[in-house]
């Protein structure tokens, strides 16, 4: 996969590639213990890496490629304690080494041992230009050399591709230091436009604004962004905005703190440019240097979640206390979590004690109903997406799933004129939504009323998403309800290309088949339908068909014969 200019520009200002810079390489004789390591390492398994590499250090200390993944797997646990003897082994063996550098980096930096940290940059020991000059920066700061390290910022705000990155960090190391108005007129910005920064750099606006006692000001900058945003940090911070408090500096309160936020501003760029093991180094040491950094312990949980370490991911969910404005956003994450792993129970334990602490955010509701609507728990599904939907207030376009899944779940408990009710609102907020399209569409086909109305749903849907199976089987068996047979094999066949075992799909193209006279192939695709998952049809009927035939099943159903002529009787 080609790099693209904006990753190129960034990979080469951190000095990295686009992988994890772990050297891995293998030679002859491995111990068992290394092998367990190298699958660890496969799977992003950081705990078992943690283990077993450790185990092969014993056997071989000398051994770089060892010592990188061993920190490789200290950093991913988030145990940053355990990495730094490694990382000090392999500087004093004179191992190459961006991630034992980061780690060294910062426990100087935890250590608040800023003349270290300069001494270690100058000394070549770098990570790449984009840290190794924000560092120097907050180190200069940290010494007391505002000017130096102002001069630093100025650097990287100068260099390709890292423009912002040098004056969103210069604006925190002056507003660090109480240069208010200074930090507001990087903000606010120069010829090029304001300075275009993420949601903490707006909150961290907000709060400089709110010390230069212009909250009318900060509460314009929230309203311009975050819109009527119902999150309980942003509801927090425009109720306190309004009541006339000054809201403290937090973003950054030492040059510590400052390089956790370098740590979490890289990881923010990175986040989908480049492997999630890598962009969480970066969450972790952010984590270490400021342990209350809510978002960056919010985005290690998330990459842990994609690298399917849903273990650690609710561990980490778990760090964030109960009364942080963003305690909701945990664990609706670690409800999630809970879910990937299998424990779906546990997540909707998570979700109902959710609901008694902040049952008042739609977003809360509306995840407890998409829980139980997935374990069939349809009609407290719908309740708890009737609960989010008053509480969202007037419907908004952004509204159309809530009545979606809302009507699903009123369908699959037989209450069709609600159910029809709300896909048809859905479509209203979202006329061309392929998945209600489809829904609604599909659901009338089953009843078999209104097929010409069914059928250009469907259509309409199979136009959005040419390439869904199951969309494309809607259209077949909506033609086949119409009698419109050989137009709706071409279809059939096409929706089995595209979704070769799925079992209802090669029922539906049995069906068709038998309908054109293709008896052999239509019992062929009975008999694959039973194959695969027969608890998903009605495997009796299927029996009946291959016994006797389609025609004598819709017979003693009492349904309309097919023609003669395309049954070939």
């Amino acid at each position: 996969m080609p790099i693209s200019p904006r990753r190129s520009i960034l990979a080469l200002a951190l000095g990295i590639a686009v992988a994890m810079p772990a050297s891995f390489a293998t030679a002859d004789g491995l111990s068992g213990a290394y092998l367990a390591a190298r699958h660890a390492s496969f799977y992003s398994d950081y705990r078992a890496g943690a283990e077993y590499y450790t185990k092969a250090l014993i056997r071989d200390p000398a051994n770089v490629s060892l010592m990188e993944n061993a920190v490789v797997s200290f950093v991913g646990l988030g145990e940053l304690m355990r990495a730094v003897p490694v990382a000090r082994k392999m500087a004093a063996d004179g191992a190459v080494s961006q991630i034992s550098r980061i780690v060294l980096l910062v426990d100087l930096a935890q250590k608040q041992d800023y003349d270290g940290m300069i001494e270690m940059l100058e000394g070549g020991d770098a990570i790449g230009p984009l840290v190794d000059g924000l560092a120097m920066a907050w180190a200069e700061i940290g010494r007391g050399n505002l000017d130096a390290g102002l001069a630093h910022f100025d650097t990287v705000a100068d260099a390709k591709g890292t423009r912002g990155f040098g004056l969103y960090h210069k604006a925190l190391g002056l507003a660090s230091v109480g240069e208010y108005k200074r930090a507001q007129e990087i903000f606010v910005g120069d010829k090029n436009g304001p300075l275009r920064v993420t949601v903490g750099g707006v909150l961290a606006h907000v709060e400089i604004l709110s010390q230069l006692d212009r909250n009318a000001d900060a509460l314009e900058l929230m309203v311009d962004v975050f819109g009527e945003e119902l999150d309980p940090r942003i509801t927090q911070l425009r109720r306190d905005l309004e009541a006339g408090k000054k809201l403290p500096f937090r973003t950054v309160q030492n040059p510590s703190e400052g390089l956790a936020e370098v740590f979490y501003s890289v990881a923010n760029a990175l986040r989908g440019e480049t492997d999630n093991g890598y962009t969480l180094v970066y969450t972790r040491m952010a984590e270490y240097l400021k342990p209350t950094h809510i978002d960056a312990i919010l985005m290690s949980a998330g990459l842990l979640e994609e690298l399917e370490q849903y273990e650690l991911a609710t561990l980490a969910y778990n760090k964030v206390p109960r009364d942080d404005p963003s305690f909701h956003a945990a664990e609706l994450g670690r409800a999630a979590a809970l879910r990937k792993a299998g424990k779906e129970e546990a997540a909707i334990e998570v979700l109902e004690q959710l609901t008694k602490s902040h049952g008042d955010l739609p977003s809360v509701q509306s995840s407890l109903g998409n829980a139980l609507r997935r374990l069939e728990r349809y009609s407290e599904a719908a309740e708890a997406y009737t609960n989010a939907l008053v509480l969202s207030g007037a419907p908004v376009a952004d509204d159309w799933f809530l009545f979606y899944a809302r009507g699903i779940s009123y369908e699959r408990t037989d209450n069709w004129e609600k159910a029809e009710a709300d896909f048809r609102m859905a479509l209203k907020l979202n006329p061309n939504q392929p998945q209600v399209l489809n829904y609604l569409g599909y659901s009338l086909l089953e009843q078999n009323i209104k097929l010409d109305e069914a059928l250009e749903m469907i259509e309409r849907a199979v136009a959005a998403v040419p390439n869904d199976g199951y969309i494309t089987d809607s259209l077949g068996w909506a033609l086949y309800r119409l009698r419109r047979f050989e137009e709706a094999v071409t279809h059939m066949e096409r929706a089995a290309e595209l979704t070769p075992v799925d079992p209802i799909v090669s029922d539906h193209l049995g069906d068709t088949l038998w309908a054109v006279g293709r008896r052999l192939e239509a019992e062929f695709q009975w008999r694959r339908a039973m194959s695969f998952e027969p608890e998903e049809v009605d495997a009796a009927r299927i029996r009946r068909k291959l016994e006797v035939g389609l025609d004598a099943v819709l017979k003693d159903e009492g349904a309309e014969p097919l023609p003669v002529l395309a049954n070939g009787g």
